[in-house]
């Protein structure tokens, strides 16, 4: 049975972090399956969830979100979910290792970027590999994307 174009424009992303964007330079990104309950799951059909503040942590080779907030769901009742639990992520191990190499290094960190549901309604979170951007490089962006932006109306008022 084919899913109709309604229920594919259900589908997608759900919660990001745009913090992580500004204040990290993203290094390497990993798609991990997330363990959740099913009043979590309808929270997130719902689009009730936040990811400031949130991180992944790994414990015992085993990886964790933390701080990511998905909302009650209402008509759970009393089989509803704690909102701040910390959450199991769903990673190959090679990628556990992987990672586990880097945060060890000076200057990692491992942050959530956004939560979305894939093509097969599976819940996902992508996650990355991360070095904190210095105040100078965020000026550094800022008059990047101001300069590209101007030549690139430039460019467009030329061609018309």
């Amino acid at each position: 049975m084919a899913k109709s174009e309604k229920d594919k424009k259900k589908q997608g992303s759900v919660a990001s972090n745009k913090k992580a964007f500004r204040n990290f330079e993203i290094i390497e990104q990993f798609e991990a399956g997330m363990s959740l309950t099913g009043s979590e799951v309808k929270s997130l059909r719902g689009g009730h969830a936040d990811l400031d503040g949130s991180y992944a942590k790994i414990q015992r080779d085993e990886v964790w979100l933390v701080g990511a907030k998905i909302a009650t769901y209402e008509q759970a009742g009393i089989y509803n979910h704690e909102p701040t639990r910390s959450r199991k992520l769903l990673l190959h191990k090679a990628e556990i290792r992987k990672i586990q190499v880097k945060l060890e290094q000076r200057g990692f960190t491992f942050v959530p970027l956004r939560i979305y549901f894939n093509d097969r309604g599976l819940a996902k979170v992508t996650v990355a590999l991360a070095k904190g951007k210095r105040q100078y490089d965020k000026r550094q962006a800022i008059t990047d994307r101001d300069q590209r932006r101007d030549l690139d109306r430039a460019i467009k008022k030329f061609k018309q």
